[in-house]
């Protein structure tokens, strides 16, 4: 018999965990834990993600139009806990944990390269149901590490370790 749930609160629980990165307009980086993902449309290819105005990456997708949704494996368990847990606006985060990273090829902003998949998206909408803003990405790419794709490129989910 099913019963109530106390809190209807996060009754569902978002997978994979994701890691976004941005770029403000003066060329620094940031990257935050990012709860709310999902996709929304297969053609054209778009996601969205849910971020509360309050966090320091917020006016950064808003005001830059991107964003990049990484996705890490579970060895990246450090990495993932302190940006989820500390904010851009004390620190440079990518500098304090040694990320590596490179320049996404189609947007302004920054790839996390020790993710298996970096997903770069441009804001094609936006909108403010509630707590967060859910800002839609059209994907532009896709990267992926060599060894999780076929030969016809396709990504071999069952390969990856994610979180």
């Amino acid at each position: 018999m099913k019963k109530l749930a106390a809190n209807k609160v996060l009754c569902m629980q978002p997978v994979p965990q994701t890691i976004v990165s941005c770029r403000d307009k003066d060329g620094r980086n940031n990257a935050l834990v990012v709860g709310f993902t999902a996709n929304v449309s297969l053609d054209p290819p778009m996601v969205m993600v849910g971020i509360v105005p309050s966090r320091f990456s917020y006016h950064m997708i808003k005001e830059g139009g991107c964003f990049v949704i990484n996705l890490p494996k579970k060895g990246y368990k450090k990495e993932y806990e302190y940006l989820g847990s500390h904010s851009g606006r004390d620190g440079d985060k990518f500098a304090a944990l040694g990320l590596n990273w490179e320049d996404a090829k189609y947007i302004n902003a920054p790839l996390l390269t020790d993710c298996p998949v970096s997903i770069e998206c441009s804001v094609v909408d936006s909108m403010m149901p509630g707590t967060h803003e859910l800002f839609v990405g059209k994907v532009e790419a896709v990267h992926v590490d060599e060894e999780y794709l076929d030969a016809k490129g396709n990504i071999l989910w069952d390969k990856m370790d994610l979180m």
